[in-house]
C-alpha cells in the first residue's frame, strides 16, 4: 500500500479533499441532469480579448500613396488554386489560399488570397461553366444576384437576356448606347465577365494574418483588389465614390492604383482598397464595427445571439464585446412607433451623419448601400456615445444609375441586367433623356409614402426593383429628419459638385492611375469623359431641385 500511495503525485495527495469535492459535485450533477445536452447561450458577460503580439511591415512606399506607382505579385501553385475553385463551385465556400505576395519590392510569404465579392463573383466561369444559384422557392438564381437576396414579391427576371423594354439585358439600347449610366456591359446582372482562368482579372481579398497570426502591413490585417471587370477596366467609378465620401468628412477606405499579377499574368492597372479590418475599427476610435452581410436582415429575432451569424459579422473586439448593442438597436428601429422613432433615434445613432450617408449614396446615385441588395454597409458602435454610425462600403454601383434623379427620387437599379427603367425616361451618355416603358413594378413595401407633389418617380416607380431597409425607411419617412437629410444634401452639393470637387477628384484619379505599368491610356480618358459628363448632369440637375433651389 505505500509503494501504491507514492505513485500518486505529492499535489494530489495534498490536494485529496478539493478532489474529491469535485467528483461530488460531478456525481450530483449526472443525478439532475442525466444525458441532457446543456444549450449554451450567448450573453453580454465580458470577457478578457485575446493578447495577439502584432508584427507591423512598413514596406518600401505607402500602399495607399496616389501620387507614385505601385506594384502587387501574387504567387500560390495551380493545385491550391484548383482547390479552392472546387470549393467555391461546389458549396460556395471562399476558401483561403497560401500565397507569396510582394508589395512594392517587399516580400511577404504565407499571406492568405481568396475570392472577394457576392454579386461581384454573379457571372464567374470556370472551364465555361457558371456556378449555378438557386432562387426561394426554386428556380435559377440571375447572374449576380448576391447569396441570401430575397426579391421583392412580384418581381420576375428577365429571360432570354431582354429586358421587357426591349433593351439588351444588359443595359445597352439596340443601337449600341449604353442609356443612363443604366448598368456597365458586360455578362451578369451586374455586367461582371470573368474567367477562373485569368486570375489576375478577379477580385481578391489578401489577409497577411490568414497564416501568420498578428502580421500586419502598414497596420492593414487585409486589403481588397477590386475587380477588372463591372464594365469599367479602371473601376474610376468607385474610385471617385470613395474620395467623394473622404471629402463629405464621412468615414471611408484608402484606395489606390496598382499594377497587378497574379502567377506571372499580369493585367492593367487594378484598384487595391483599404478593408474595414481591425485595424480601421481602431483607427475610428473606442467602439465596436460590425458588417452587414448580404445573406442577412434587419430583423429581431430574438436575444440569442447566434441567431444572427448571417446578419452581421463583429470585425474587432471579439471574445471583449459582442452583438448586443447592434441588436437593440435593430429591436428598438422595428418596434418603435413613429412618435418613439422621432423621440429617441437620436440617442442610438448619430443622426447628422446618417443623413449625409443617406444624401450621398443619391448624389452618387448608388443604388446598392445599405438597402440595396447587397446590404453594403458597416455599423460602428462609439463606446463613449452610446451612439451607432452608418459607415459606407463597396461602391462598385456608383454613378451608374439615372444622372437625372432629383433629390427626392428612388434610386432603383435603373436599365440594370433588365431590371431597371424609371419610366420617365433614362439617360444616355451625352446626358441626353431618352423615353422608356414602364417595366413591371415590384410590390412597394410597407412603410413607403406615396411620391409627394413634383417627385418623379417616387418610391418604387417606373418599375424599378428596389429594396428597403427599415432604419433609412423610417429616417425618410419622418418629416424632421428629412429636412435634415435635404440640409445635408444641399450641403453636400455646394461642396462636392457646384464648386467642381468631384471633377477635380476624378482629375486626380485619372493621373494616379496613368502612373501605374500597363496603364490604358485611352480606356481611362473615355471612362473618365463618361464620368465627366454624368457629374456635369448631375450638378444641373440636383441644381434645379426644388430641394436644392428652393425655387
Amino acid at each position: 500500500m505505500t509503494s501504491l500511495k507514492h505513485r500518486i503525485p505529492v499535489k494530489l495527495r495534498h490536494n485529496w479533499k478539493l478532489v474529491a469535492l469535485c467528483a461530488a459535485f460531478l456525481a450530483v450533477c449526472w443525478g439532475v441532469f442525466g444525458s441532457g445536452t446543456i444549450r449554451p447561450y450567448v450573453t453580454s458577460a465580458q470577457v478578457n480579448e485575446a493578447e495577439v503580439p502584432i508584427t507591423n511591415l512598413t514596406g518600401t512606399k505607402d500602399l495607399f500613396d496616389t501620387s507614385v506607382a505601385h506594384d502587387v505579385k501574387i504567387t500560390f501553385t495551380d493545385a491550391a488554386y484548383e482547390d479552392m475553385l472546387t470549393e467555391y463551385f461546389k458549396d460556395g465556400e471562399k476558401n483561403y489560399v497560401e500565397a507569396d505576395l510582394t508589395i512594392d519590392g517587399t516580400r511577404i510569404p504565407s499571406v492568405g488570397v481568396r475570392l472577394k465579392g457576392n454579386s461581384t463573383l454573379g457571372s464567374l466561369t470556370w472551364k465555361g461553366k457558371s456556378k449555378q444559384r438557386s432562387m426561394p422557392g426554386g428556380g435559377q438564381r440571375p447572374e449576380g444576384m448576391p447569396e441570401g437576396f430575397q426579391p421583392p414579391e412580384g418581381f420576375q427576371p428577365p429571360g432570354n437576356g431582354q429586358a421587357q423594354n426591349g433593351q439588351a439585358q444588359n443595359g445597352q439600347a439596340q443601337n449600341g448606347q449604353q442609356q443612363g449610366q443604366g448598368g456597365p456591359p458586360g455578362g451578369g446582372m451586374f455586367g461582371a465577365e470573368l474567367k477562373a482562368e485569368e486570375p489576375e482579372n478577379l477580385p481578391w481579398l489578401i489577409s497577411f494574418d490568414e497564416f501568420v497570426e498578428g502580421r500586419r502591413y502598414q497596420g492593414h490585417s487585409q486589403v481588397a483588389v477590386r475587380p477588372a471587370a463591372m464594365g469599367s477596366t479602371t473601376m474610376l467609378n468607385e474610385a471617385l465614390g470613395i474620395s467623394l465620401v473622404g471629402a463629405a468628412d464621412e468615414p471611408t477606405q484608402s484606395a489606390a492604383y496598382s499594377s497587378f499579377t497574379v502567377n506571372g499574368r499580369s493585367s492593367k492597372p487594378r484598384l487595391v482598397v483599404e478593408y474595414l479590418d481591425e485595424g480601421y475599427a481602431e483607427s475610428l476610435g473606442d467602439g465596436v464595427l460590425y458588417k452587414s452581410l448580404a445573406s442577412g436582415s434587419f430583423t429581431y429575432k430574438g436575444e440569442d445571439q447566434t441567431e444572427y451569424t448571417t446578419d452581421l459579422k463583429q470585425i474587432n473586439k471579439v471574445g471583449g464585446k459582442d452583438l448586443q448593442p447592434v441588436i437593440d438597436l435593430v429591436k428598438w428601429v422595428n418596434e418603435a412607433s413613429d412618435a418613439e422613432f422621432a423621440e429617441g433615434l437620436a440617442d442610438r445613432l448619430d443622426v447628422e451623419s446618417f443623413a449625409r450617408y443617406l444624401a450621398l449614396q443619391h448624389i452618387m446615385v448608388n443604388f446598392d448601400d445599405m438597402a440595396g441588395p447587397g446590404k453594403n454597409y458597416y455599423l460602428w458602435y462609439d463606446q463613449d456615445t452610446k451612439k451607432f454610425k452608418v459607415i459606407t462600403w463597396d461602391l462598385n454601383l456608383a454613378f451608374s444609375g439615372d444622372a437625372t434623379s432629383g433629390v427626392n427620387d428612388t434610386i432603383g437599379m435603373g436599365g440594370m441586367g433588365g431590371f431597371g427603367g424609371r419610366g420617365r425616361g433614362q439617360q444616355n451618355q451625352q446626358g441626353q433623356t431618352q423615353q422608356t416603358q414602364p417595366q413591371q413594378q415590384t410590390q412597394q413595401p410597407q412603410g413607403d409614402t406615396p411620391p409627394e407633389a413634383g417627385d418623379r418617380g417616387g418610391p418604387g416607380g417606373g418599375g424599378m426593383m428596389r429594396m428597403s431597409h427599415p432604419l433609412k425607411e423610417k429616417f425618410l419617412k419622418n418629416a424632421t429628419f428629412k429636412k435634415m437629410y435635404e440640409e445635408q444634401y444641399r450641403a453636400l452639393y455646394t461642396k462636392l459638385l457646384a464648386n467642381g470637387t468631384a471633377t477635380g477628384l476624378l482629375d486626380d484619379l485619372v493621373a494616379a492611375y496613368k502612373l501605374n505599368d500597363k496603364a490604358d491610356t485611352a480606356k481611362v480618358e473615355a471612362e473618365a469623359k463618361t464620368l465627366r459628363t454624368f457629374l456635369q448632369t448631375r450638378t444641373k440637375t440636383l441644381g434645379s431641385d426644388k430641394a436644392i433651389s428652393g425655387a
